[in-house]
């Protein structure tokens, strides 16, 4: 790395309230509206759909405790890659590196760019290529925002969060007082193809997913060994809580056949509460919902790529870590960011990249889990950081869960696991590529 890329640096602004607004609208998009009958379906029945969002949540919780923990003691600029390359070396960090930098951030950008784009069309209608036109706007839109300073995304992450809270804690709440379903039972919904628990479970991670990318921000934070930790945990926490309550919340106005067959379960639980206007009120809350998660995921992938860029691990890594002169932004990894998006945009492949970004994404969770196991081995205890409660309990439960997901899917899916390999493994030429040409250090 040239002298001139070390000495430069983000700006330290974010402190752990903005933080775990970052968790709280990375995590809760488009997964909270559209998952809840995907995993139904796959459950057959209510009853076991809301143990499998209490399953997803305690694992995600798991998750989240031990490897806070990573990002205490090695708060660096991009996050859980970081962390993997520090505790395993070069080539599994860079291929946690090659997953989000190329498939979990700009896929997840152009899959909830397009929904966002589904969803405007309920108020003004737009065909295949202008919803396309209208989600690449967006994302041009938000970089440009990002561009200018890292103060505006943050700003526009704390409002979009603040902002898709109000419509699902309208539906928690009337739904559970209003509703007359009442159907929260384990008598089977009839008429359902399962797949099996794997998939439900794919559906529910990934509408946890997202909060590991807030580790990205270390470089960002005024004081990262303890706001991240603590955005990460509490933000966490957070969502779990509104996700059962949601869930709770459908089940108690719509019966389980209709909620299985909705494919806009939000919209339709609003309509049956509050009627036409309900209706709308709940879908533009749906996009600023998928708006704050495109502008979390936008900012958190070009840290992926700036940190990439920062070890060589990306041909053209001087272009990709350098940061603008003036206004001190990563220009050049969110353009790069932008870009993979709109390819993933101009594809459309919401419903086929999320299942693939959830199994690849846990392989790499589990290594990040056991590497507090690592991390204690090598590293003198600081008792002013932040250390996973009840070690070694939460760090062997989130592994536990992180494996069970993985034998469920190559059950019920093995084609996305398959596929989730085989994408991971084609960074490997990659890496032996940099590797070739010198523009990786040498691993001691």
């Amino acid at each position: 790395m040239s002298q001139g890329v070390e000495k430069q640096q983000l700006k330290k602004t974010m402190n752990a309230f903005q933080g775990m607004m970052y968790v709280i609208g990375l995590v809760i998009g488009s997964g909270v509206f559209l998952k809840p009958s995907v995993v139904l379906t796959n459950m057959g029945s209510t009853g076991a759909a809301l143990l499998v969002w209490i399953f997803g949540g305690l694992i995600t919780i798991a998750a989240a405790l031990s490897i806070a923990e990573l990002a205490a003691y090695i708060p660096k600029i991009g996050g859980l890659y970081t962390y993997l390359v520090e505790l395993y070396g070069e080539t599994i960090g860079f291929l946690f590196g090659w997953v989000s930098a190329l498939v979990n951030a700009p896929g997840t950008c152009g899959a909830v760019s397009i929904a966002c784009a589904t969803f405007a069309t309920f108020f003004v209608p737009m065909d295949g290529t202008q919803q396309k036109i209208f989600a690449i706007s967006l994302v041009i839109l938000l970089v440009i925002a990002q561009v200018i300073s890292t103060k505006y995304g943050i700003w526009l992450q704390t409002i979009a969060t603040i902002g898709k809270l109000l419509p699902i804690a309208a539906i928690i709440v009337f739904g559970l007082i209003m509703g007359t379903a009442n159907d929260i039972s384990f008598a089977s919904i009839g008429n359902v193809e399962s797949a099996g628990t794997g998939v439900a479970l794919l559906g529910v991670l990934w509408a946890y997913d997202g909060w590991v990318t807030t580790c990205t921000l270390a470089a960002d934070m005024k004081n990262p060994e303890k706001d991240i930790p603590k955005a990460v945990v509490v933000g966490i926490l957070f969502v779990m809580g509104v996700y059962v309550a949601f869930n709770a919340a459908i089940f108690n106005v719509l019966p389980g056949p209709v909620a299985a067959g909705s494919e806009k379960i939000g919209v339709d639980v609003c309509r049956k509460l509050f009627g036409e206007g309900g209706a709308a009120f709940i879908t533009a809350g749906m996009m600023l919902s998928v708006f704050g998660t495109l502008n979390g995921m936008l900012t958190c992938g070009a840290r992926y790529t700036l940190a990439m860029g920062e070890r060589n691990h990306l041909p053209a890594a001087n272009v990709l870590c350098s940061l603008h002169p003036k206004l001190g932004t990563p220009i050049n990894a969110l353009i790069f960011q932008a870009v993979v998006s709109i390819l993933y945009i101009l594809t459309g492949t919401f419903n086929s990249i999320t299942n693939l970004i959830v199994f690849v994404l846990w392989i790499f969770f589990n290594l990040g889990i056991f590497g507090v196991f690592i991390l204690r081995k090598r590293t003198t205890r600081n008792p002013k950081l932040y250390h996973v409660p009840l070690f070694p309990v939460l760090p062997i439960v989130g592994l536990l869960g992180g494996c069970y997901l993985l034998f469920a899917t190559f059950k019920d899916s093995p084609s996305s696991a398959l596929l989730g390999i085989g994408v991971t493994l084609l960074g490997l030429p990659v890496y032996y590529y940099c590797k070739k040409k010198k523009t990786l250090p040498t691993t001691k």
